[in-house]
């Protein structure tokens, strides 16, 4: 389980999270919409220990992540794997020494046990061509498949996604959502997606809660959210210019 507990964080005058609390359970694919700069991927950073916050507590499984020295911080994130938005891959690795890297750095395993696993990832998202490619030489859509193989190469229990499903089209889109859908479902993983995209955050979560001006205002499932009629939702929900967010 994933409590965040009455979190907030100010960078300089700015307050990003104002007294956020939630609470994902085991399994659970749990969303966070909201607009750029909301603070979405904050939180996500908040959870894996990136950020202490500057009040509250985020626990992990009952132990608390902030303020907890590097080697517990370690041991709590080696259940986690997590997708930057921008893939995050080292230019100077290959494809496939991106994706290895967590295997290598921990010696799980000898290099044809890696190789192995490293195939699987690479085969499970449609990168087998791509393996020998520097990250220079491929999309930005193929960048974030290659984050995502790196993320899940160590079958973790949680998986914190930052935008999985920007920059890749249509049908790649649903092979992610498939993906994380699957992992769910077969190896009951933990998953926080923050996303933009209305359609995938329908399709896979349990649960969608909006972010705005640093707190969350709604939280439900899918269908809840769909039937908001909280104006600031709706107006997020269905894209439109006109409401109370200032756009």
């Amino acid at each position: 389980m994933i409590e965040v507990r009455n979190i907030s964080k100010r960078f300089g005058k700015v307050v990003v999270l104002d007294d956020v609390s939630l609470t994902i359970e085991n399994g659970e694919t749990f969303v966070i919409i909201g607009q750029s700069g909301a603070g979405k991927t904050t939180i996500l950073r908040h959870i894996a220990g990136f950020f202490d916050p500057d009040n509250g507590d985020v626990l992990i499984d009952g132990i608390k992540m902030n303020g907890a020295g590097s080697g517990k911080k370690m041991l709590l994130r080696e259940k986690m794997g997590f997708l930057f938005q921008s893939g995050a891959l080292i230019n100077w690795l290959n494809v496939k020494e991106n994706v290895a890297l967590p295997l290598v750095e921990h010696k799980l395993g000898t290099k044809g046990e890696i190789d192995k696993i490293v195939d699987e990832k690479l085969r499970l998202l449609q990168l087998d061509d791509a393996a020998d490619k520097m990250p220079s030489d491929i999309s930005g859509g193929m960048k974030k498949r290659v984050g995502l193989a790196r993320a899940i190469v160590r079958n973790p229990e949680i998986i914190l996604y930052d935008e999985p499903t920007s920059g890749l089209d249509p049908v790649m889109s649903a092979k992610i959502d498939e993906l994380i859908l699957r992992m769910q479902r077969e190896l009951g993983v933990t998953s926080v997606v923050v996303t933009h995209d209305m359609e995938s955050a329908y399709r896979i979560a349990d649960r969608i809660a909006m972010l705005y001006q640093g707190s969350i205002i709604e939280c439900g499932t899918p269908d809840q959210i769909r039937g908001s009629v909280n104006p600031y939702v709706r107006q997020f929900i269905e894209g439109k210019l006109t409401g109370p967010i200032d756009v």
